[in-house]
């Protein structure tokens, strides 16, 4: 599976010196790309990624939920931290073949 994020980073000197305030705006999508398979089970939510994104300590954060009802992979990317506008978050899904049950511990 390949997931690819997109976020609002701000531009100019300050932006170019980390001194820019980013926007609490990102995307994510993620695609099954070759066959999907479990070494051990999944915890029924978990942080996959995160990433400081400014000086005032803001982190944009990836979390996976499994959606066992459905047998399907839920990733979520958010900012833990919302600045001067509305967080525009993101979610994607992806199934995962009824044949390969999602273990979750």
């Amino acid at each position: 599976m390949t997931c690819y994020v997109s976020r609002a980073k701000t531009g100019g000197i300050k932006g170019g010196l980390g001194l820019a305030e980013d926007k609490s705006e990102a995307s994510i999508a993620c695609r099954q790309v070759g066959p999907i398979g479990f070494l051990k089970p999944l915890a029924q939510q978990d942080k996959m990624f995160n990433e400081r994104v400014s000086l005032a300590f803001k982190k944009l954060r990836v979390v996976r939920m499994v959606d066992k009802e459905r047998n399907t992979l839920v990733y979520l990317i958010y900012s833990d931290r919302l600045i001067g506008c509305s967080p525009q978050n993101s979610v994607t899904a992806v199934p995962v073949d009824r044949a390969t049950p999602i273990p979750v511990r």
